[in-house]
């Protein structure tokens, strides 16, 4: 079951003692900073936890299903996080 923004910022008001208005507050600047600092070329990176950061993707060749033509897919950059050591061993221990 996925949990939505809503879903996930309630557990955040619930955890914290939060109000739900500045529990939304919060996760939206938190949000906010990462896609900011990812913007800038910088990663956000919390120990045990996981590293958010921005990749370059090269150029690279593909094939439209449909018709099975070969199209170049152009380079882009990309968000990628990379979970830590404490992230894996929980959701690897439930």
């Amino acid at each position: 079951m996925a949990v939505t923004k809503s879903e996930f910022v309630d557990r955040v008001a619930s955890k914290s003692g939060l109000s739900k208005r500045d529990a939304g507050k919060a996760v939206d600047a938190f949000l906010d900073s990462v896609q900011e600092t990812l913007v800038q070329g910088d990663s956000v990176t919390f120990t045990g936890f996981g590293k958010f950061s921005a990749q370059q993707r090269n150029e690279r060749q593909g094939v439209n299903p449909r018709t099975g033509e070969r199209v170049t897919i152009a380079a882009a950059k990309v968000p990628k996080f990379s979970a830590g050591s404490q992230l894996k061993s929980a959701v690897k221990g439930s």
